[in-house]
This record gives structure tokens, sequence and C-alpha cells, in this order.
């Protein structure tokens, strides 16, 4: 289902926003019989409510949507997503302005509301419209909100059907949707193309493990997006209990997040050179696995001690980033599902970060706040670096102790950007795990609209 913005006609329904704080001076403003009807049905503008007023046919006259206090607003975003959830069927039109509210951040929580998951049962309709409102750049919205969907489908979409294959076959579809240019390297390919972390994690899978590479735009700044594409991640021999498995569809939520923010970049035609790079694998039991206590050797010659196979994550991204590194980009991201320490820090509603600049972390920040996707930068904390560094090799995929263990994951994958001054690693989460206005239960994306954001300013755009 597209998510877009409908054109006006005369069946549009006026809708107006109105906030509790301040109501009374709100209702004061308003035509008598509104007023009226407002008063004898209680409504005071509560977060996520609505009034529908009748029509003189009968009908829905006008409508009125609530978006509660200031400090309820302050804790969430897409305050009228909450009231669109609510309203019957029908096209919207906004009267009477946005009381305060970002127009465009509201916009786009209306079509991210509307989103439905519905491949494996008849999903629920998507609710009510919105004319395109006036002022804002709603082709924009539209674009964002398609990539924002994309991500969100890919991860909700179970390993028996997004496996390495088929994650390749959605990068590829992309690619040939917007004349980018694509390649793909294979199972024992891996190897003689000197990608052998990559193969260690995913050779024990019936679904054989793949490096994907898109290119898009042939002038501008160079942009490379990394992003972790393990579609199924049982732990390996360091098997994860069942408790923890459940959720492992999500675990190429980095993948899908940079293949959106792929879409949205292409999309909205922004004049820079487009490289995403997906290493996609599934990391399986099996005769060929990877043991605790191998040692691996990196695209980057560097070797890595396997002192947990379920720390596979950073092993397949190292290998992509050395990639990524050598072309020296201008400006380099990673984005992975991959640590549960980023999760207890800072919980499953923001996008931790770590960047080697601090103007690419203000510009992140910036984008972030802008674009109502909130993100937390981390720090590299050099002290930590002794940490990931065992007796027998160079580097240790999971440092005993537990502690930290965002913050050496990203030190780790440091390790493997060493030409590319500019560098920004997101721990993201992928998922939503309780609805809210705008984010339905299930795959999420995050921080792709903070670094959309920032964009312009970081490449010059």
């Amino acid at each position: 289902m597209p998510l877009t913005f409908s054109e006006p006609d005369a069946t549009s329904i006026p809708l107006h926003i109105a906030p509790n704080d301040g109501f009374a001076a709100w209702s004061a403003g308003q035509p008598d019989r509104v007023r009226a009807w407002l008063s004898a049905t209680g409504f005071s503008g509560g977060l996520g409510s609505i009034a529908l007023v009748p029509g003189g046919d009968g009908g829905i006259g006008a409508a009125v949507a609530g978006i509660g206090t200031a400090a309820e607003r302050s804790r969430g975003r897409f305050a009228l997503a909450a009231a669109q959830a609510t309203l019957p069927q029908g096209t919207y039109r906004i009267e009477g302005g946005w009381c305060g509210l970002d127009p465009e951040a509201e916009a786009l929580g209306w079509l991210l509301s509307r989103h439905r998951f519905g491949r494996y049962k008849k999903a629920k309709p998507a609710g009510a419209e919105l004319v395109a409102p006036a002022g804002i750049d709603t082709a924009r919205i539209e674009t964002v909100a398609a990539g924002e969907a994309l991500t969100r489908d890919l991860i909700n979409t179970p390993a028996s059907d997004m496996g390495p294959e088929e994650l390749e076959q959605a990068a590829n579809v992309l690619a040939r949707a917007f004349a980018a240019g694509f390649e793909l390297v294979s199972g024992d390919d891996l190897l003689a193309q000197n990608l052998p972390m990559i193969h260690a994690v995913g050779r024990a899978a019936a679904r054989a493990p793949r490096l994907l590479d898109l290119r898009w735009g042939s002038e501008g700044p160079a942009l490379t997006l990394v992003g972790k594409g393990v579609c199924f991640d049982s732990g390996g021999l360091n098997i994860k209990p069942g408790s923890s498995m459940g959720l492992m569809k999500k675990d190429m939520g980095g993948a899908a997040t940079v293949l959106g923010l792929a879409r949205m970049i292409m999309g909205l035609g922004l004049r820079l050179r487009l490289r995403v790079l997906i290493p996609a694998v599934e990391n399986a039991i099996g005769g060929s696995a990877m043991r605790p206590g191998d040692v691996l050797t990196s695209r980057k010659g560097l070797t890595v001690e396997i002192n947990n196979t379920d720390a596979e994550g950073r092993l397949v991204l190292a290998d992509a980033l050395a990639l990524a590194d050598e072309e020296r980009p201008d400006l380099l991201i990673s984005m992975a599902t991959l640590t549960g320490a980023a999760r207890v820090a800072v919980g499953p509603d923001l996008a931790p970060f770590y960047a080697t600049e601090p103007a690419l972390a203000d510009a992140i920040r910036a984008g972030g706040a802008a674009a109502a996707d909130p993100v937390w930068q981390m720090p590299y904390h050099e002290p930590y670096e002794a940490m990931i560094e065992p007796e027998i090799a160079d580097l240790d995929n999971a440092p005993k102790g537990g502690l930290a263990g965002s913050v050496t994951a990203a030190l780790f994958l440091r390790r493997f950007v060493t030409d590319t001054p500019r560098y920004a690693h997101f721990d993201i989460y992928g998922w939503q795990p309780k609805a809210a206005a705008g984010r339905p239960v299930g795959g999420a994306g995050q921080g792709a609209r903070a670094v959309l954001a920032a964009l312009p300013g970081l490449l010059g755009l």
C-alpha cells in the first residue's frame, strides 16, 4: 500500500487541531455551534482524542483532533497521528493551523500511521487519509515514508521468506527501480574476493552467505552505507536460548534500515555517489560452523579470536567496512542490530550512535531532532581498547565480563576503518515493542531519517 497524501476535493472533512493546555482560549476562537458541541461532549483536547462535529446534512461537518499538553507532546512523537488511528474512514484536510506542531513531522507521522504489514493476513484498513497540507514538501515526505515502509516490511518478514537470497532480491529490486548498479559475491567466491569473515559466519547455513553491493549516482560526494544482514541468528555453536531467539528475524534490521535510507536518497535524487554494502548471512549450527576459540583472518589482515559465535554481526560488518574503507568515501555509516548492551543502556526508542568527529556527531544529533528520529551519542572510550585485544590474536570478538558491550563492539568496528576520517556507527534495535503513534508493534527504522536530515550539511548538498 503506497503511503501518499490525497488530492483536495469537495468531500474532504475539515480537521482542526486542539491542545489540551490552552484549550479554553482555542475554543473561544471557534464558531458558537462548534464550541457548544465540544462542551456538550466533554472534549478538551486530550492527546489522541477526537471530536466529530455534525454537519447540516447529518454527516461529519468537521473533526477536531486533541494533541494533549506540551509535556505530553515532549514525551512522544507524532501527536496528530495519535488521533488519526481513531478517526472514521474518510479524507481530512487541516484547517485552522497546526497549534505549534511541526507540520512536516506530523504529516510524516500521519502517513506512517497508515502503514500496514499484510503479507500473511488481511491487514486492517489503513484508516483516515489526509489531503496534502499546503506549505510543506509533501513529495519529500511521501518519499521518506516509502523508505521507512520498506525497512519495516523487510524486518517484519520472517527468516523463512527473508534469508540471504531474499534479501539479495529485495536489494536488487530496489536497484532496478532507481537504475542503480548491483553486484553480488556469494558462497565460496567470498573467499576468492577476500571476504573471509563473511564466509566464516555464514558457511554452516543451508543458504549461502553473500555480499550485496549497490551503487547509484555518478557525481557529488561519496556516501557509503553498510548494514548488518544477519537474516537469522541462532547464536551458532554458542546457541541462544529460545527466549532470545524469538525476535532474531530482525537481526537484519541494519540492512533493512540502510536499504530504506538508500530508497529515500535515490527517491529524492540527492546529488551524491551512493554505495550500499550488505553482508547477508544466516548464523546457523552445522558441521562447518565456526567454533569458540577459532582465529579468523579478516579482509584487513587483522586476526580475530572467536570467543563467542553469537557475536557474529561485528565479524561480517568488519569485512564490509574494510572493503568500504578502501575507497575512502566522504562519509561512511554502518547500521546494525548489534548488541543487547545498547538496549540496556538506552532502551528501544533511542538509536545510539558513535562518531569519529565532533562535527559529525553534532550533525546527526541535530538531524535526529529535526526529523523526529531520536538518537543518542555514545563514546569511543579509548581505555576500553585493551578489552578487545586477546592474547593470541589482534582482536577479540567477545570480551570477557560483558561490560560496556556496545562500546567495545564499536571500538572493534572502528579498527577496520583506518582511511576514512568521517565514520558513524549505529547500534540500533530495529523493533517497536509497544504500539505508539505512527509506530505499530514490529519492525522499525531507526537513525535513517536523522542521517538523511544531516546529509546536506555534512556533504554540502
